[in-house]
Order: C-alpha cells, then sequence, then structure tokens
C-alpha cells in the first residue's frame, strides 16, 4: 500500500487579481475535498504577503494526485491561472515521519 503524500503549494496573485484568484482557488475545495483519494485540503491566505495563497493537501497516494491533477475542475483552473498568478506557483511535496 502506498503511502499518504503531502503536497504545499503557493500561488502568488497578479496586482489587482487577488480577490479573482481568491474566488478561484476556493472554487477548488469543495469538489477536490470530495475526491476518493483526498484527506485533507485547506487553502490559507498569508496574512504578512499580500497576494500570496498557499495550499496544504494530503492525498492517499501519489496515484490519487494524479487523478487530482485530471479533473476537470483543476485542469479548467490551469487554463486561467497565468492570467491570475505572478509566476509560476511554488509547490513541493512531503511524507510524514511518525
Amino acid at each position: 500500500m502506498s503511502e499518504p503524500l503531502t503536497l504545499v503549494a503557493r500561488v502568488r496573485a497578479k496586482a489587482g487579481q487577488e480577490a479573482r484568484l481568491r474566488h478561484e482557488l476556493q472554487g477548488l475545495v469543495s469538489p477536490t475535498r470530495g475526491e476518493a483519494g483526498c484527506l485533507r485540503y485547506d487553502l490559507h491566505e498569508s496574512k504578512t504577503e499580500s497576494g500570496w495563497f498557499l495550499l496544504y493537501e494530503i492525498w492517499k497516494s501519489e496515484a490519487d494526485l494524479d487523478t487530482h491533477f485530471q479533473t476537470p475542475y483543476l485542469k479548467a483552473f490551469f487554463q486561467m491561472a497565468p492570467d491570475l498568478t505572478d509566476g509560476p506557483s511554488e509547490v513541493t511535496k512531503w511524507t510524514k515521519f511518525e
């Protein structure tokens, strides 16, 4: 059996696109949490760095994360992301130690 995978993604909004990016990211939360492989999916907004958002995700396996990347709503978000974000997302994958 695969071990859970944690993903942390930081996304920065283009100037003037903060509200729209927030709205689009919030729209990903409910459907993602409903995915069979999703154990946790939390969206955060920085209190100290204007325009920065953080996604904290835990998946049952890397395969479940791969399936997530193929969902229509995430593909649609990636299509609009260049208009809303200031550069690429910072994405890191983590393994939890007990």
